[in-house]
């Protein structure tokens, strides 16, 4: 699978979006990448052998103030080879891009991970 094509998976799952939180985000840029920087690796605080799919950076719109302009777009970044790597089929690739755009999507609009454990993402 090629980065354009993975990057295909990302739009697909974009549309999916019911178009009422499509519309409430905000100031979030959503990008993929082949693997996560070391940094991005220390920001989720992972461990030898740990994967990432995803990450979100940024703050989230119910931590956001009244005041908050002129600042960069928070970013979402879905990772490629952690999922080829994990997920050969690609059907089940496509399944994991989905869950892992949402549960990104999740964390830009404030949900910590085990409200979205919850949800299952």
């Amino acid at each position: 699978m090629t980065l354009e094509e993975f990057g295909e998976l990302v739009e697909q799952a974009l549309a999916t979006l019911p178009p009422a939180i499509a519309a409430a985000m905000e100031n979030v840029a959503i990008t993929v990448a082949e693997w996560p920087s070391p940094e991005q690796r220390r920001a989720a605080r992972l461990g030898p052998g740990q994967a990432l799919y995803g990450l979100y950076e940024g703050i989230p719109l119910d931590q956001r103030t009244q005041g908050y302009s002129l600042v960069p777009p928070d970013r979402i970044t879905i990772f490629m080879y952690p999922m080829v790597y994990h997920y050969r089929d690609p059907e089940a690739i496509k399944d994991q891009v989905r869950r892992t755009v949402l549960h990104e999507i999740g964390h830009h609009f404030g949900m910590d991970e085990a409200q979205l454990r919850d949800l299952g993402y």
